[in-house]
């Protein structure tokens, strides 16, 4: 592996290129808009979400546009002309068009907002997963294009609770319309996928929880499209076999002898692999499984996913865990979309403002995803141990450029596209790379050690 500036990346040898895909990002959503000022508003939009702001709304983006008042932004989310649906789109083509790679999955999860009062579109006492309990807050379903290249959300919509369609004047007020349908999460999921397929999204998998695995017009779907999914299920879901259905937990305690466990990784996470116990189980269905995922420190603690495997696609153990393991890619775009654009920073009211924010902050979650893609292309996964005895190798690589990361870079190197003169801008977005690459490289040092210490422990 080389090392410095030898091993350089796209970004790295092209720094505009951070600018050029915010123009290509920008030029997607351009027709969109049938008047020069709610573009030009857009585009600032996007901007401000991308900027270093503690809180992202109207008021704090238009400050950051240079704007007088916060009116602009307020009529872009609210009163301008554009369409909503047409931007969710074009925000997918632009990530897909990016991140599209064979073995590509769709995750669907929901996320939700805390909200104060009444008034907001679809607020209501109900259990978010962002406070662990139940809250009045405001719940949305989304969906996560991921692939070996990177993963953004390239979807969502509001979850309503059905009390909300008993009170047409309610929902009137709050932008749904009289004639307001309740739509179950999975419902909401399902109308996501069919989005993706009919748009010719290349996927060969889909995931997610419970709250999806247990939904047979979910499932179907994606049979039908001849798509595979590992869908996480519940103890007590009905695992068809040749004696009859039988749940999920009274099936493992049967079926599954201790030499029928395998101790495989299902991803890396914050605090090193995941690695867990896992066993296969045969259903009816010769392209159906069950998944048993079992903790290590826990032998009692099970999970349970059910898998379907199309033709001509490996039925390898190995290969399911990994589509298990994608599914916490949608909670890193959770969190890196709350923290990095804003996604919950929204203080609309009205449904149509709020999907318009969620769509903008979506375009912009999905630019840092693409540039972040342009690193790990030409630097591929920094070295990890094979187990708690490894030796140091010579060289650890580096960790690919991260959302986070790729955010400070634009800002800094925008910034200075625009401010500084050719050659001092040049000199000094070369020096903020080398300095990104250094940390990068030593992450990767420290992430190896940690890893190997975290085997060590598991063994």
């Amino acid at each position: 592996m080389q090392h410095g500036d030898q091993a350089a990346s796209a970004v790295s040898r092209d720094p505009r290129l951070f600018q050029e895909k915010f123009d290509e990002l920008t030029a997607e959503l351009a027709p969109l808009f049938t008047r020069r000022e709610p573009r030009a508003h857009a585009a600032a939009y996007v901007r401000g979400l991308l900027a270093d702001l503690p809180r992202k709304n109207c008021w704090t983006v238009a400050e950051h546009a240079g704007a007088a008042r916060a009116y602009g932004m307020q009529r872009l989310l609210c009163q301008a002309v554009w369409d909503e649906d047409a931007a969710r789109d074009a925000v997918r083509r632009f990530a897909v068009r990016h991140l599209a790679a064979p073995g590509a999955v769709l995750v669907f999860d929901e996320t939700g907002q805390e909200k104060k009062g009444t008034a907001t579109a679809g607020v209501g006492r109900q259990y978010t997963g962002t406070t662990g309990q139940v809250s009045n807050a405001v719940v949305a379903v989304y969906c996560t294009y991921a692939s070996s290249l990177g993963h953004c959300l390239i979807d969502g919509d509001l979850y309503v609770q059905e009390h909300w369609a008993k009170a047409p004047e309610r929902c009137e007020r709050a932008g749904l319309g009289r004639d307001f349908v309740f739509r179950t999460k999975t419902a909401i999921a399902l109308e996501q996928a069919r989005r993706a397929v009919a748009a010719g999204v290349a996927v060969d998998w889909a995931s997610g929880d419970e709250v999806y695995g247990r939904s047979s017009k979910l499932r179907g779907f994606f049979e039908e499209h001849g798509i595979g999914y590992v869908f996480a299920v519940g103890v007590n879901f009905q695992v068809p076999t040749d004696a009859g259905p039988i749940r999920a937990d009274l099936l493992t305690a049967k079926k599954v002898p201790k030499r029928a466990w395998n101790r495989l990784s299902c991803g890396q996470g914050a605090k090193g692999p995941r690695v867990y116990d896992w066993a296969l189980i045969a259903t009816a269905g010769p392209r159906h499984h069950l998944l048993v995922r079992r903790s290590l420190a826990d032998p009692t603690d099970l999970a349970f996913f059910y898998a379907y495997v199309p033709e001509g696609k490996s039925m390898a153990l190995a290969d399911l865990v990994k589509i298990a393991g994608i599914r916490w890619a949608v909670e890193e775009d959770f969190a890196n979309g709350k923290d990095a654009v804003g996604l919950d920073h929204t203080q609309a009211r009205r449904y149509r403002s709020w999907r318009r924010h969620i769509v903008l902050a979506m375009a912009a979650l999905a630019l840092l995803a693409v540039i972040a893609s342009l690193d790990r292309r030409d630097h591929p996964e920094p070295v990890l141990p094979a187990d708690g005895a490894a030796e140091p190798p010579e060289d650890f690589g580096q960790i690919a450029l991260t959302v986070t990361e790729a955010r400070r870079l634009f800002q800094l190197f925008t910034a200075m596209l625009r401010d500084l003169p050719a050659d001092i801008a040049a000199r000094r977005m070369a020096f903020h790379l080398r300095w990104s690459t250094w940390r990068r490289r030593h992450q990767a040092r420290s992430r190896w050690h940690h890893y190997k210490r975290r085997l060590a422990a598991l063994t």
